[in-house]
């Protein structure tokens, strides 16, 4: 379990920390010298053989709220401290604040320096804080009276923390493995070590994981929890890791980073969250409103858009989007704190709901029915919801990286809840069955009035076919489902088109006369089918004559122009786009790159690289750096068996 201290600057949180564990938590020397906490100290307290309490420490001075916030993120108890000769005083009221913000409920009050004053006051000022405390995340904790000088309260108080650690389920290590890094630094012949609580997952000793900030990919030589070497550090703890990797530096690695293992999103700098206004406000938070925002260890500028209503009044809650100056990581249900523009007061909190929200229509009905959707707490409640909300498919594996799903996790999601999946560029895109229905029928309905309006071509493209009757969907989706209708043989992939089985459309006339002349030359050609103007000299005809043909033969899915010079029968084009999956499956990247496609297929570099640029375009493959990678199978790009 993981204690965080709270209250008022010289209530007496370090030397409470001191007399229940024996741990000076001030290590700065400018903290010793002004007897004052400035940044976070941690302390340990075996409960027995297996389990023992972390402590940190937080500053109580209004100008180290900053690390109060990092301290607390996280923790599963918070220690509130309050003096009895003082009570309740300005930091209290703060820290309180932000832990209900946070949703923070367990916790206990130490009411200190009980030997400084009659009984009478203490159980005055025990009052005015049940009082203080009633209708926030903490309302009824035990109050202990307790004096570090004289040790009066400290062991029914220490028994009373051990009891709740004893009494508290571990935390779920469920997910991947994620921890805030509030501290970094270097151990003479260890090397970097990096301190933080585990938000969620489990890591071993030798494991990989990379630093999310620093975009670097690390191993975890060795690994303390809870000031205790162990073999594997989880959810729920105070974990040090001792990293290794090509290049790391201290410098590289900072406070507000996190360490992650397994499939976690990037950082954004646009995330979508449920925020509630502080109580103690005097106004509406107003839309763009400047704010800080601090989210685990991390800190950043942003602004404020209100996506419903312009404003939110204090104590009230709405649907908020934060823009930030900085991305961050983050993931669906963190808990985060915004303060004013100066860093001054704290002014609001908030629970993420979504980090990948559209670049534009943010506040657009159909946005906040997902953003609902997205709110269910439950995994399988939720996808259901956000598939109903997605009546243009939802991508699985986003939604699983948002939720900090493992692949696992996500499987059996998928086989519980009902919906259709279609693999596309992109990943696998999920449908409800009843927007799937009408995404099939509406793909049919566009092809026959396509056929209808066209009926001397053979079909439009993937992406015509919903553009036709009004979807927009995104082209890696279009394709996708296109591919689908095919195997289920609904629809056929003719050329660089897609038409209805009951769909022949053919030519006429003295086009038919010349087709028949030219199919064989194509066919003859092999992987090297002649240009226009060798077709042209061949048969006797004038090369804009011949193109033109050809470019009405590629209207009706016999030809497939990849350059301005150079036509292919779609089953060569599939041919090559066969070679290429192979040259794809025997090289150790699975990287195609001209050199190797060339000597494939021998037919010269100049056209192997026409005919990969041309792969690209249509989305069989992607350019990456000198190389191409497969995105589908050539008979869903080029049609065939």
């Amino acid at each position: 379990m993981i204690i965080a201290t709270a209250g008022h600057v010289d209530h007496g949180k370090t030397l409470l920390i001191k007399s229940l564990t024996g741990v000076d938590t001030d290590r700065l020397p400018e903290e010793k010298k002004r007897n004052l906490t400035i940044d976070l100290g941690f302390a340990f307290l075996p409960v027995d053989d297996a389990d023992t309490i972390g402590f940190i420490d937080v500053p109580g001075h209004e100008k180290f709220i900053r690390n109060m916030l990092c301290g607390v993120a996280g923790i599963d108890f918070v220690l509130f401290i309050v003096a009895a000769d003082d009570g309740p005083m300005p930091q209290t009221r703060e820290h309180l604040a932000i832990l209900d913000l946070l949703d923070v409920s367990q916790g206990a009050v130490a009411l200190t320096k009980v030997d400084r004053v009659e009984e009478t006051r203490a159980v005055e000022i025990s009052e005015e804080i049940d009082e203080l405390f009633s209708g926030s995340s903490l309302a009824g904790i035990p109050v202990f009276p307790v004096s570090p000088i004289t040790g009066d309260g400290i062991n029914e108080l220490k028994q009373h923390l051990i009891q709740v650690a004893v009494g508290t389920p571990p935390r779920s290590s469920e997910g991947n493995f994620r921890l805030a890094i509030d501290r970094s630094f270097n151990v003479p012949g260890s090397g970097l070590i990096v301190t933080g609580t585990v938000f969620s997952g489990k890591l071993e000793t030798g494991d990989s994981a990379r630093v999310m900030g620093a975009k670097m990919d690390v191993r975890v030589r060795s690994i303390h929890a809870q000031n205790t070497k162990v073999n594997f550090g989880q959810a729920g703890q105070r974990c040090a890791l001792n990293l290794a990797g090509a290049g790391l530096q201290k410098d590289q690695v900072r406070r507000g980073d996190w360490v992650i293992a397994g499939r976690l999103p990037p950082p954004t700098r646009k995330i979508d969250i449920r925020l509630r206004v502080a109580q103690t406000e005097s106004r509406a938070l107003a839309h763009w409103t400047p704010v800080h925002v601090h989210l685990g260890a991390s800190e950043t500028l942003g602004r404020v858009a209100i996506l419903k209503g312009g404003e939110i009044d204090p104590g009230g809650d709405g649907l908020a989007q934060l823009v930030l100056d900085n991305p961050i990581g983050a993931i669906n249900g963190d808990r985060l704190i915004l303060r004013d523009q100066s860093g001054q007061r704290t002014i609001g909190g908030g629970k993420v709901i979504d980090i990948n929200p559209p670049a534009r229509g943010r506040s657009k009905p159909e946005r906040i029915t997902f953003l609902k959707a997205m709110e269910q707490t439950d995994d399988g409640t939720a996808l259901a919801a956000v598939l109903d909300a997605s009546p243009n498919g939802l991508l699985l594996d986003q939604f699983a990286t948002t939720r900090n799903l493992t692949p696992e996790d996500m499987e059996i999601l998928v086989d519980l809840i009902p919906m259709k999946s279609i693999e596309t560029e992109n990943g696998t895109l999920g449908f409800s069955p009843a927007h799937w229905k009408k995404i099939r029928g509406t793909a049919l309905e566009g092809l026959a009035a396509w056929h209808k309006k066209f009926p001397d071509t053979v079909g439009p493209a993937e992406n015509r076919i919903f553009e036709i009757t009004g979807i927009r969907l995104p082209l890696h989706a279009a394709i996708g489902i296109c591919a689908d209708l095919a195997r289920e043989g609904v629809i056929v992939k003719e050329g660089m088109g897609v038409r209805l089985p009951s769909h022949r459309p053919s030519l006429q006339g003295a086009d038919a006369t010349n087709w028949k002349k030219i199919k064989p030359l194509l066919v003859e050609g092999g992987l090297r089918p002649p240009v226009v103007v060798d077709i042209a000299k061949s048969i006797g005809n004038e090369p804009h004559k011949v193109e033109s043909l050809l470019v009405r033969a590629g209207r009706q899915g016999l030809v497939v122009r990849i350059a301005k010079n150079r036509f292919y029968p779609p089953e060569t084009l599939r041919r090559l786009a066969e070679i290429a999956e192979t040259v794809a499956a025997e090289t150790a990247d699975g990287m195609i790159t001209a050199a190797n496609f060339r000597d494939a297929s021998e037919i010269g570099r100049n056209l192997a690289v026409e005919v990969l640029e041309f792969f690209d375009k249509v989305k069989f493959t992607r350019r990456i750096n000198d190389g191409h990678e497969i995105l589908r199978a050539a008979t869903d790009a080029f049609g065939g068996e």
